[in-house]
């Protein structure tokens, strides 16, 4: 199944965001196979660094090394993929300023959801991102009638089981930026979260 050709914004009604950076992910896969997804922020404003993008992507850079700090042996998106993991971004157009508005992230989190629900397999998600958490839990509460994350700190709430129908939520940190290898205590916490939702792959 082709991702980019079942989901799609359709009307653009999104304002202070960059719409000529909208992209979602443009890649064939198997989604039956695909067992946790992990959801970053927002897409690049160069396209070329995005996960999918040919060559050496800037966002993958960080994300390889991330796998790697959790125990896996990966060096191309492929191997993630070819592991169950599927990877795409909260909102689907690239940011202009740090913070992303509200309505961006309410409108996205429809997109977002119509992806997701592709995924019949899906035992973990992984919410690398405020953005993430916050579009996650607009799904949760028009889908089952509340929030799947609770309001808090990552890191003070990140121990807590949360669940989204019969799949668990870790909420965790963006997986890109140029801060994050020297940030050891985050790229920790993303790693524990990664082996954690690989655990339940053997339940």
């Amino acid at each position: 199944m082709q991702i980019c050709k079942q989901v799609s914004c359709e009307s653009f009604p999104c304002e202070k965001i960059n719409k000529e950076g909208y992209i979602i992910p443009d890649i064939d896969l198997d989604v039956e196979k695909i067992k946790i997804i992990m959801i970053s922020e927002a897409p690049p404003t160069n396209q070329e660094d995005y996960f999918y993008a040919k060559g050496e992507p800037y966002y993958m850079e960080t994300t390889l090394q991330l796998f790697k700090d959790a125990g896996y042996d990966v060096s191309s998106i492929d191997d993630i993929i070819n592991l169950g993991v599927y990877i795409t971004t909260a909102i689907k157009c690239a940011k202009l300023e740090y913070s992303v508005p509200t309505s961006v992230i309410k409108n996205c989190s429809e997109i977002l959801e119509k992806e997701i629900n592709l995924f019949p397999n899906v035992k973990a998600y992984i919410l690398n991102s405020d953005v993430a958490i916050r579009a996650f839990n607009y799904i949760s509460k028009r889908t089952i009638g509340e929030k799947a994350i609770s309001t808090g700190s990552t890191y003070k709430i990140r121990h807590n089981e949360f669940y989204y129908k019969n799949s668990r939520v870790f909420p965790s940190y963006i997986l890109t930026g140029k801060n994050l290898l020297i940030e050891k205590s985050k790229r920790k916490m993303i790693a524990e979260d990664i082996r954690n939702a690989f655990k339940l792959l053997a339940t």
